[in-house]
């Protein structure tokens, strides 16, 4: 059975957020924490907290154990942009799109 755990509207892009997510898709919870913390990103604080989060839903909702745990998905996904506009020359207008993200990990139990 897989658990997930969702952050949305995360300010930042997925394009940022992916390379990380990379690196921890298909491992065990207990490696990917430490791999993450030691990561120069500062969006890989934000995929461990997710990561936290979808180990303990696995614990405390469906009673897994946490250390037979791994990540089983991890993705994310655009969000809504904030526009913004800042003056340009000559009297335009130049736009600027903050992009936000979902962030999805999935766990599950490693089976025997």
């Amino acid at each position: 059975m897989e658990v997930k755990a969702v952050a949305k509207f995360i300010r930042v892009s997925p394009r940022k957020v992916r390379p990380i997510l990379d690196l921890i898709r298909g491992k065990r919870v207990e490696e990917a924490l430490p791999m993450l913390r030691f990561l120069p990103s500062p969006s890989a604080r934000t995929v461990s907290k997710v990561v936290k989060s979808a180990a303990a839903n696995a614990e405390n909702n469906f009673q897994m154990s946490p250390s037979d745990l791994y990540i089983t998905g991890a993705y994310a996904d655009e969000g809504p942009r904030l526009k913004r506009f800042r003056a340009k020359a000559r009297g335009r207008v130049g736009r600027i799109l903050k992009p936000t993200s979902h962030i999805t990990v999935k766990v599950a139990e490693k089976e025997a």
